[in-house]
């Protein structure tokens, strides 16, 4: 990959994650969440949470992953990664904040989207969120599912780099 490829690939990532983020706040106030905070705002790459937010008394910590649905060769993009040190991260996060550590992971596609949320507990400590076991219901819970979109994706899909291998994001 060349450099400027590169750095093309590095701001569709970020901004993928930024829409992502986005999407999250919007779910969650659809779904009654209430003081909803983008920790990114409180201090860049907050360790673990991208949002707290409450509901029913209970506070949250979410770290949103948000992916293209399918890989270049339109197949499931199954599993999105939660990073090397998440547990850790989490559990300083939840100290801090007096909260429990959920993910959500949002689906994009070229007109569609898919947000799922569920507590990293019950991941037992795997280290991604298994998409297929959200989509049958078995992992977290679906907040919306298929909507439809009204922007262009086509910066956000998925391209082949020049070396011939598929970017996974």
């Amino acid at each position: 990959m060349t450099n400027d490829s590169g750095k093309k690939e590095a701001l569709r990532k970020k901004s993928l994650g930024e829409l992502g983020e986005l999407f999250g706040v919007k779910a969650l106030v659809d779904c009654s969440f209430e003081k909803v905070v983008n920790l990114n705002d409180k201090k860049i790459n907050y360790p673990y949470a991208d949002l707290y937010a409450e509901k029913d008394g209970k506070r949250y910590i979410i770290s949103i992953k948000a992916r293209n649905k399918f890989q270049k060769n339109r197949t499931l993009n199954a599993y999105y990664n939660l990073g090397r040190s998440a547990y850790r991260n989490a559990e300083s996060a939840e100290a801090e904040y007096d909260a429990v550590a959920y993910w959500m992971a949002i689906q994009f596609d070229a007109k569609t989207y898919s947000v799922y949320l569920g507590s990293l507990a019950e991941l037992s400590q795997r280290k991604a969120i298994p998409i297929r076991e959200c989509e049958k219901g078995v992992v977290g819970a679906c907040l919306v599912r298929d909507k439809r979109h009204y922007f262009d994706f086509s910066f956000f899909e998925n391209k082949k780099s020049e070396g011939g291998t598929t970017n996974l994001s």
